[in-house]
């Protein structure tokens, strides 16, 4: 039998399951910040990795292959933005190297998967104009 994968919902996407993934470990991760962080870093990296998530979601979800590079790449710029907080954080004393280490693979491996999404929307807007 020949059974082929369908995607049917932005949950079916890769960078989305991973994006996700990151997004918990960012909630807890961040839970054990100082509380003077709560308006800071906290909030800066929440927010920054619900919107990885949030915008694979939305592009998944437009017609326009333009629309979906958009989104696609609006996701990779908040997730360098992690890359960046996450530095901050290890650098303050808030995580440790080994915490660091695995949540920043984490980020690598979101990166990776959204540079293919966005590569391969890309060429489907070539193609198409032929």
């Amino acid at each position: 039998m020949n059974f082929e994968f369908r995607i049917r919902s932005f949950t079916d996407l890769n960078a989305w399951k991973e994006g996700h993934a990151l997004v918990v470990e960012l909630y807890q991760m961040t839970a054990r910040f100082p509380r003077a962080e709560i308006f800071g870093l906290t909030n800066q990296l929440r927010r920054a990795g619900v919107s990885i998530t949030s915008n694979i979601a939305e592009g998944f979800s437009r017609n326009s292959l333009k629309e979906k590079v958009q989104f696609f790449t609006i996701s990779l710029g908040s997730l360098t933005e992690i890359q960046s907080q996450l530095v901050i954080a290890r650098d303050v004393g808030y995580i440790q190297k080994e915490e660091f280490d695995k949540i920043a693979q984490q980020t690598v491996k979101v990166a990776k998967i959204l540079r293919g999404l966005i590569k391969k929307t890309g060429l489907m807007i070539q193609n198409s104009r032929f």
